[in-house]
């Protein structure tokens, strides 16, 4: 009666066996499938994020030279047409980088690109009012240079910030100036507000 009962069990256990085994398999697949593509996705988002990163770095040093050159060549009288259209579309390219930030980045390196927006669209604009002779009280070529200097430890900082988001550790040429810079909260990285500027 035992040797039956136990050659029933096996049996039974042998079907249910059979049967659950390509459910088992289908399951266990899904959810690999599932843990794949969130990887997935994972990965691509931090690309994503990475090649926005690496095109603001590149917009924002690209339109802060080409403002300098600008001022220089402003103040010994030999800036051109075609000087100027260079500096407006690293404008466009710029703002347009700035534009796309503001919609998908942390507020950390929101905060550090506002920052240097600030200073770059104000030198900006004081340049081209130079550029059409009509500049504000006290406003000049030479005026213009040294405020732009406010933009460089700013650049350093967004750097900075977008290496951190990246964990990627700071190096010296990354290292904030005094005042300036991230340091890291409960809840991520913080901007360091620079002193109050003139914009």
């Amino acid at each position: 009666m035992s040797a039956v009962v136990a050659a029933m069990v096996t049996a039974i256990v042998g079907v249910v066996g059979t049967l659950l085994s390509p459910l088992v398999t289908h399951l266990v697949s899904r959810r690999q499938r599932l843990i794949d593509a969130e990887i997935e996705d994972r990965r691509r988002h931090i690309e994503e994020r990475r090649a926005l990163y690496v095109a603001m770095n590149r917009a924002s040093r690209h339109f802060h030279t080409l403002l300098k050159d600008a001022l220089h060549r402003l103040r010994d009288g030999v800036y051109t047409d075609q000087e100027r259209a260079e500096v407006e579309q690293a404008r466009l390219d710029y703002r347009d980088r700035y534009a796309e930030a503001q919609l998908v980045v942390p507020q950390a390196v929101l905060a550090a690109s506002r920052d240097l927006n600030t200073v770059l669209a104000g030198i900006d604009a004081m340049t081209k009012r130079i550029d059409r002779g009509v500049p504000r009280d006290g406003e000049s070529a030479e005026q213009a240079l040294l405020l732009l200097k406010e933009a460089e430890p700013r650049l350093t900082t967004l750097l900075q910030i977008m290496r951190h988001e990246h964990g990627i550790p700071p190096t010296d040429e990354t290292a904030p100036a005094p005042g300036r810079g991230c340091r890291r909260g409960p809840d991520g990285p913080t901007v360091v507000a620079p002193p109050a500027g003139r914009w």
